[in-house]
């Protein structure tokens, strides 16, 4: 029963121990527990080498207590000295302080009216570097006269050092140029970046400060790269021709061109003018719809010529035969005509309704496809109402998630909305009109197939 007590006390005492046995070092030896005696022994002599460790630190401590109060008088001294310096600076500070605020007097003093004169050259360097920054000149003058400007503002600002006359002189040699380039058109070979980022030598013409042109391609001016770079998209085909007049012209010779008045302060119309969607942009924001409404209309334009010129070589065969007695069964006459030469010799009424029989036999050939025409002038605009309203639908969706907070969430359904609208009166005015020009055509032939049936009826009635 004992021996139940023993050997729990055992393992927990060597579970503790494990600690100070690991910690002990390397070339010690390991004592053997054999006996309940000798753990406690061990025990003993464990507490007693504790007890010495604490001791030595605790003199330590004592030690360092009594060293860190010298530590501390020390520092107070350092303390007082340094106050002391404080104290005499402080007192140089203040008279430094005054000696400058006499010196700033009679600084102002002997600049009496400059400084109006160097307030205005510095807002006008100023304003010259961030509008010669963006400037068309700055890839045929360089980015120098930018930081020269920007060097001579800074200067003027820190009030320690007046510019020189030569730096003056360069100010208004400088807006002097730039005012002369305003209203020069001339042309230079530089180097133009492509819209690949690639960079390549050109011959640019610039038009004063409103644009650049280069083999008919208007161009941009980089302000972080100092070169020309051609536009993303160029505008329309009208613009991009009188550029190339432009590049052609020779000296003297007038031509037609698109300037931008904004050219100076950034090209917003060329910018906006470029963003203005083309023809095609245009018909693409139908969408579907709007694909169905050109595909329907192409198909309706091009029936409706072909049937156009059908119903001419018809006509055109038809009075040729009014003119001919001999009957020519290639056309419509002809064969009437054949029909009546055939059922001459009988009674009237056989012979009107053999007539009559005839021109209906002709009348589907010549009326074929014009019904087709009409119907797709009347379905084109109802197409473009229910583009319309599926355009709405989806302007109404994007509202009710993103509401009416920005504008261009909704310019995708309302384009197609209207564009849709136009698609459909663009199909419906044309077909509208090539209906009624092919129903006059065979309106007519068949008149004049009636108007000689009728005349074989009266000759026949004037025989008998």
């Amino acid at each position: 029963m004992r021996n139940l007590y023993i050997f729990p006390l055992l393992l927990a005492f060597s579970l503790g121990l494990s600690t100070f046995v690991s910690a002990q070092d390397a070339s010690e030896e390991v004592v053997e527990i054999s006996t309940v005696e000798a753990l406690l022994a061990l025990v003993k002599e464990g507490k007693t080498k504790e007890q010495a460790a604490n001791t030595q630190r605790e003199d330590a401590f004592t030690a360092n207590k009594n060293k860190q109060a010298s530590i501390l008088a020390a520092e107070k001294r350092e303390l007082a000295r340094q106050e002391k310096i404080a104290d005499k600076l402080e007192t140089e500070y203040k008279k430094n302080e005054d000696i400058l605020r006499v010196k700033e007097e009679a600084y102002k003093k002997e600049l009496g009216s400059l400084v109006e004169l160097f307030g205005h050259l510095q807002s006008s360097a100023g304003e010259a570097a961030v509008q010669f920054s963006g400037s068309l000149t700055g890839a045929q003058y360089g980015q120098d006269r930018v930081a020269f400007l920007n060097s001579l503002t800074g200067k003027m600002s820190e009030t320690t050092e007046l510019p020189t006359i030569r730096e003056i002189e360069g100010l208004w040699y400088e807006l002097q140029r730039e005012m002369i380039a305003s209203g020069e058109v001339v042309s230079f070979t530089t180097n133009v970046i492509d819209v690949d980022g690639e960079t390549s030598e050109c011959n640019v013409t610039r038009v004063g400060l409103f644009n650049a042109v280069c083999d008919g391609k208007y161009l941009e001016y980089a302000s972080s790269k100092g070169q020309y770079a051609f536009l993303p998209r160029q505008p329309a085909g009208r613009f991009t021709k009188t550029a190339k007049g432009v590049g052609k012209a020779e000296v003297g010779e007038q031509v037609r061109f698109g300037v931008d008045p904004t050219g100076p302060t950034g090209g917003s119309l060329l910018a906006n003018l470029i963003q203005t969607p083309s023809l095609m942009e245009r018909a693409q924001q139908g969408r579907e719809v709007g694909y169905a409404i050109i595909a329907v209309g192409l198909v309706a334009v091009i029936f409706s010529f072909w049937k156009l010129y059908s119903l001419y070589i018809t006509g055109t065969a038809v009075r040729k035969q009014t003119t001919n007695k001999a009957a020519d069964p290639s056309n419509p006459l002809g064969r009437v005509l054949k029909v009546g030469q055939d059922n001459f010799n009988k009674d009237i009424d056989t012979l009107e309704l053999k007539l009559a029989e005839a021109i209906m036999a002709e009348r589907p050939a010549i009326d074929m496809g014009i019904g087709f025409i009409k119907i797709i002038s009347v379905i084109a605009p109802l197409a473009g109402l229910l583009g319309t309203v599926t355009g709405m639908i989806v302007t109404f969706q994007m509202i009710t998630l993103y509401g009416t907070g920005d504008p261009k969430l909704m310019a995708g359904g309302i384009s197609q909305a209207l564009v849709t609208t136009v698609l459909g009166l663009l199909v419906a005015i044309p077909t509208s009109l090539l209906h009624s020009f092919t129903q006059s055509s065979a309106r007519g032939i068949i008149s004049i197939l009636e108007e000689q049936s009728t005349g074989i009826l009266a000759e026949r009635a004037e025989t008998k």
